[in-house]
């Protein structure tokens, strides 16, 4: 039997605590993250939620930098090239299919809580082939904005989630505030804006009249689908807009609702807050036009993701969980005033709880809301609905543009192998 002073005893215990030490004091894991760079409100609140994460437990630390937002595209696919991307990294949701197609993303359905992702509105998901490879803090969602005391004194209806505005009735109303010279130009759909914002505000408009921009149940036909009757419906009904002067074709600046040369703004929830700060509760909130099958809005804006050569993918699952907390989704919401995406998170929030001045954004996210198709294919479906759609509002006969974008799209597929998506309906 040892003595209790024993050398050997004593070298055990001695060893014994080095490793206690030294397990007290490990150093976390450093994982990397990249953010594009935005607004201070939202950069401010990522970096707010990383340090919490941070501060809340001792086994990894998250670094982050940002780059800027015109080139974040091209940086992420030339740090995949490098094979030095990031763990996580923040990306927008049309581009996550292209990114998954590329082989960027890790699919993220055995990372996420199921109870949690169960609660999340679709705004905050994204897909491709089935898997869910981003997951979001929030949404943006589209609306009209109009004030209460123009609308009754000019009587007219006040479209509410019940009975929206139809495409008939709103055609309507604008033609007659044209014809009785209320103002030169009654309605604002943005269009300054180029871009994306072609695709997001007005591809809503088929889907909301039974088409789409392409055929979802093989992603690989857009014949049929852009230029069929139903999508034709809508868009002739948006070159209307411009065929009887109802828009201005190229809008001076963005001020036109503030300053009241509009009566009626189509446009996101983005723009909530300087309307509200300048017209309080005589701002009104409505569900954008009903083309027959109800009001629609795209989803999905900036969501989180996981590359596929992160070698700490528990911990960047951690940090991904950790943001869908419902209480890290109100702080976000509170911090840049836009729309929650839980019911529970909308419960904590500032401006989206049941009655709140915004609530009816977060009802609009729920109810309307429909995905930008979520195939690698988006990049050139939009780029070349934006330039149909361009063509259109400057005089070109519609079908001839449509028909053009639906033969870009289809041969970019085709020479793409369908994006993956090789099966028939």
């Amino acid at each position: 039997m040892l003595n209790p002073l024993h050398p050997v005893i004593k070298i055990s215990l001695m060893l014994f605590f080095l490793l206690f030490v030294k397990a007290i004091y490990a150093a976390p894991v450093i994982l990397k993250l990249w953010r594009h760079e935005t607004g201070d409100q939202e950069l401010n609140a990522s970096i707010q939620a990383i340090k919490r994460f941070n501060a809340a437990q001792n086994q990894w630390h998250i670094n982050y930098a940002t780059l800027p937002q015109s080139s974040y595209t091209e940086s992420i696919t030339a740090a995949a090239l490098a094979k030095q991307l990031p763990c996580i990294l923040d990306v927008d949701q049309p581009t996550v299919a292209n990114f998954a197609w590329a082989g960027h993303l890790l699919p993220l359905d055995k990372l996420i809580d199921k109870k949690t992702l169960n609660k999340l509105t679709q705004g905050a998901k994204s897909f491709y082939q089935g898997q869910l490879y981003s997951i979001g803090q929030f949404d943006v969602v589209l609306t009209l904005f109009a004030r209460k005391s123009i609308l009754q004194k000019l009587d007219i209806r006040i479209a509410d989630m019940n009975q929206p505005y139809s495409a008939d009735e709103f055609l309507h109303i604008l033609r007659k505030l044209k014809n009785d010279n209320v103002v030169t130009y009654p309605l604002d759909i943005n269009t300054l804006s180029k871009g994306e914002w072609i695709a997001y505000g007005f591809s809503p408009w088929l889907q909301s009249a039974g088409g789409d921009l392409i055929n979802r149940k093989n992603f690989i036909q857009a014949e049929g689908i852009l230029n069929g009757p139903k999508s034709m419906q809508a868009i002739h009904w948006y070159k209307t807009l411009f065929t009887e002067k109802l828009v201005e074709r190229q809008t001076v600046d963005d001020q036109g609702f503030l300053q009241g040369r509009v009566i009626f703004h189509y446009t996101g929830s983005w723009s909530a807050k300087d309307y509200t700060d300048a017209f309080k509760d005589d701002l009104l909130i409505i569900p954008p036009i009903d083309f027959g099958n109800g009001p629609k809005v795209g989803s999905g804006s900036w969501q989180w993701g996981i590359s596929r050569s992160c070698k700490h993918q528990e911990a960047a699952a951690a940090f991904l969980n950790f943001l869908l907390k419902p209480e890290e989704i109100a702080k976000f919401s509170d911090a840049t005033g836009l729309v929650p995406v839980s019911d529970e998170a909308a419960a904590l929030t500032q401006n989206y709880r049941q009655g709140d001045k915004w609530r009816k954004f977060y009802e609009y996210s729920k109810r309307y809301s429909v995905a930008r198709p979520e195939t690698p294919a988006y990049p050139i479906i939009s780029s070349s609905f934006e330039k149909a759609m361009l063509d259109i509002r400057n005089g070109k006969d519609e079908l001839d543009a449509i028909d053009a974008a639906v033969d870009d799209i289809e041969y970019n597929i085709l020479r793409n192998r369908g994006y993956g998506f090789t099966t028939g309906e």
